[in-house]
């Protein structure tokens, strides 16, 4: 077979199979396959996209909310397991997720009193979090459906989602474009590509909201993290932002080194973390962010991204009322978020990195989850 990417469109006989194509190359092989998921109330359907690679690796992407429902990953032993929270129907993710695996937007995080000022103009946003603005209001695009396309590459298969946000949606201005590439390569790296543009200057914060557990089970609380960030950003009893830019030395934010999630968190005000850490890169040239391992599979996820931002939470509000996969119950601290962004309620900050975009410009971030695993210790 020659070095070139050799696509073939292969027949299914599964009614609920749209298509299934297999991506062959000198040295990998790998699939995309799509299949209907259920239907939104009003009558539009919901499909899952399942893409593989060569070692086994699965991703399962609904082109509602771009939620990521499924992330298959090897341990040291090469054993799959699935390494996200979530749900088995999508009644559930409709009606009870707390943003399970989805795509975060406008404006990913927090926006004290649900409100901001641009050029002037003063903008009302839906308070959708005491009085605050939260992960993009009341219909944020966790909870739009995306038009959906499969894509492929010399060395991985990927799903390009696109959505148009139409001025005054949800109160920001502007007709927003936006483009979200997810891509799975043989290396074992989910990457995620976001790009944006504007008819009217707008505020644009992206990122994505998936719940990892490296064990697939328990809590993860031994996971060991660390986190490129001599600073982050103290908040109020609501989740804002206080404006400072703290140095984590000597504190329970001190995740420089590896530290296990547990070690420090009950220092930490309001029952775990949920905050802003400044990394150390600010942003604009992908760098590495953090790293988690988990000691008994051995499984490593590195963090690398663009963004000046990575928002650390320690799933502190599951409380297990909500039944997940296979029954599962998730309990307080049973998943990890690690959301590459702009810092919390930067319209409010005029410190913090800028979220404006403006027409002719554009909005770009890339980040990537690469997972690995570690033999032996």
């Amino acid at each position: 077979m020659s070095q070139f990417l050799k696509v073939s469109f292969v027949s299914v006989s599964l009614a609920a199979v749209s298509f299934f194509i297999i991506l062959e190359s000198a040295s990998a092989q790998m699939s995309i396959s799509r299949e209907s998921y259920g239907m939104l109330p009003d009558g539009r359907s919901v499909d899952l996209f399942t893409l593989v690679n060569k070692n086994g690796m699965k991703v399962g992407i609904l082109n509602y909310g771009g939620i990521v429902t499924e992330l298959w990953v090897p341990d040291r032993n090469g054993k799959l397991g699935d390494v996200v929270l979530g749900f088995d129907s999508l009644g559930s993710y409709l009606h009870k997720s707390p943003y399970f695996g989805a795509l975060v937007g406008r404006y990913a995080n927090r926006i004290a009193g649900a409100r901001f000022t641009l050029d002037g103009v003063e903008y009302h946003l839906a308070a959708n979090d005491h009085h605050h603005s939260l992960h993009g209001g009341s219909k944020g695009f966790d909870k739009v459906l995306w038009t959906a396309e499969p894509v492929q590459t010399q060395d991985s298969v990927a799903l390009r989602l696109t959505y148009v946000s139409k001025d005054g949606e949800e109160g920001y201005p502007g007709n927003l474009t936006v483009m979200i590439v997810y891509s799975l390569d043989n290396q074992n790296a989910l990457k995620i590509l976001y790009e944006a543009t504007t008819d009217k200057p707008t505020i644009i914060n992206l990122t994505h909201h998936s719940y990892f557990n490296l064990a697939d089970s328990g809590d993860i609380l031994g996971h060991e993290i660390m986190i490129r960030a001599e600073s982050y950003t103290p908040v109020d009893s609501t989740l804002i932002p206080t404006g400072e830019m703290r140095e984590v030395a000597g504190t329970p934010f001190d995740f420089r080194t590896p530290q296990r999630i547990g070690a420090h968190i009950d220092e930490v005000p309001g029952g775990g973390y949920d905050h802003n850490f400044v990394l150390s890169h600010r942003g604009g040239v992908l760098s590495l962010a953090a790293k988690v391992f988990e000691p008994a599979s051995g499984r490593i996820m590195e963090v690398w991204t663009t963004e000046p931002g990575l928002q650390f939470y320690s799933g502190n509000f599951l409380d297990g009322t909500a039944q997940g996969k296979s029954g599962r119950v998730y309990g307080k601290h049973y998943g990890f978020c690690l959301e590459a962004q702009h810092f919390p309620d930067s319209p409010h900050e005029p410190t913090f990195p800028a979220v404006v975009l403006r027409p002719g410009d554009r909005y770009h971030q890339e980040t990537i989850y690469q997972f690995s695993a570690e033999k032996s210790r």
